[in-house]
Parts: C-alpha cells; sequence; structure tokens
C-alpha cells in the first residue's frame, strides 16, 4: 500500500507530526511505499502563488495522487486546521482524494477543540472526493507529554483511539498480502 503523509504543522517540534509518524509506527511492515510531506518545508512563495509547476510543489502534489492512503495531519488553531493546510489543499486537483482512504489526525491545546475535524477538514477533504475517511484522532496537549529525550509519550487512550482508526488499514493490507501469499 502506498501511504503519504501530509503534515501541515508550522512547527518543528510538532505534536501533530509526531502523531502522525506514531501512526506510520503503527502500520510498520504492512505497507509498501511510503512519502512524507511536511508542508512548511516546501517554498513559501510557490505555496502562496499556487505554482504548481514548481518542482517541490509538484511533487508534493504527486505524491497525494499516487497515495492509497492519506494521513492528514493538523493542529488546530482557533477551532479550525491550519492555514498551512488550507494553502496546500487548495493546490490539490478537485477529484485528488478520490478513490483514496483518508485519515485525519489533529492536535489542540484543550478537548473543545475535537470537533474541529468533523466541520471544519471533513467537508474539505469530501470536497477534494475523499469518500472514505476513516475516523478522525484527536490528541489534546495532555495525551501527548513532552518527553525529555525529545518527542512525545501518548496516553493509553490515545494509543487505542488511533488503533481504532488504522484498524481499516490495518485489515486492508492484512488481505492484500493474504492473496499476494496465494498467488
Amino acid at each position: 500500500m502506498h501511504i503519504t503523509s501530509l503534515s501541515a504543522s508550522p512547527s518543528e517540534r510538532s505534536r501533530s507530526a509526531w502523531l502522525t509518524q506514531f501512526a506510520m509506527t503503527r502500520l510498520e511492515g504492512r505497507h509498501g511505499r511510503h512519502d512524507d510531506v511536511l508542508v512548511r518545508d516546501l517554498p513559501a512563495e510557490a505555496l502562496l502563488a499556487a505554482d504548481v509547476q514548481h518542482p517541490a510543489i509538484a511533487a508534493a502534489v504527486q505524491a497525494v495522487e499516487a497515495a492509497e492512503l492519506v494521513i492528514v495531519s493538523t493542529p488546530i488553531y482557533k477551532a479550525a486546521y491550519s492555514g498551512l493546510l488550507k494553502v496546500f489543499l487548495d493546490l490539490l486537483p478537485p477529484d485528488a482524494l478520490r478513490g483514496k482512504l483518508v485519515l485525519p489526525l489533529a492536535t489542540g491545546g484543550s478537548p473543545a477543540h475535537f470537533l474541529a475535524l468533523d466541520y471544519a477538514l471533513k467537508p474539505v477533504l469530501s470536497a477534494l472526493g475523499a469518500r472514505h475517511v476513516l475516523d478522525g484522532v484527536f490528541a489534546t496537549d495532555a495525551q501527548l507529554r513532552r518527553h525529555e529525550a525529545g518527542g512525545y509519550v501518548p496516553e493509553p487512550d490515545l494509543i487505542a483511539r488511533l488503533d481504532r482508526a488504522l484498524a481499516p488499514i490495518a485489515n486492508r493490507m492484512r488481505a492484500t498480502q493474504e492473496e499476494a501469499a496465494l498467488c
């Protein structure tokens, strides 16, 4: 399975980017190709000018189009996904997510913002053709405590919710591997 993770936090020490990588470790050994798109590393001028011909932007868009699973992660600011994510999603073709599994992940300072996945992000993903949006996972800062050696420590409840969200992916991958073994 080809997976593209799309991380839209402006911060280098981002909880949402860490959560994306943690989700990938939960799928480890079950997928083929994996592309990471860190939107903050894309050229700002090309992003803001919607220059889809710029090589870095074109490669990021191609990674999304080629994926079977797109993991979209964002911090939540003022009850909405990041502006960085909005700028990138605006560059995608209208049906860029059609036929793909999409897993939305978000982090925020308080549980008051967990509905931002349903009311802000999912409608945009649907507008891009996503019809197979998996259960989103929202994590508060308290559920992802900083670790003294770097990174974060997820609460057990968060791990359980992430594993439930990933279950359809794991099941699909397992079935694909079993089919391949029979051939």
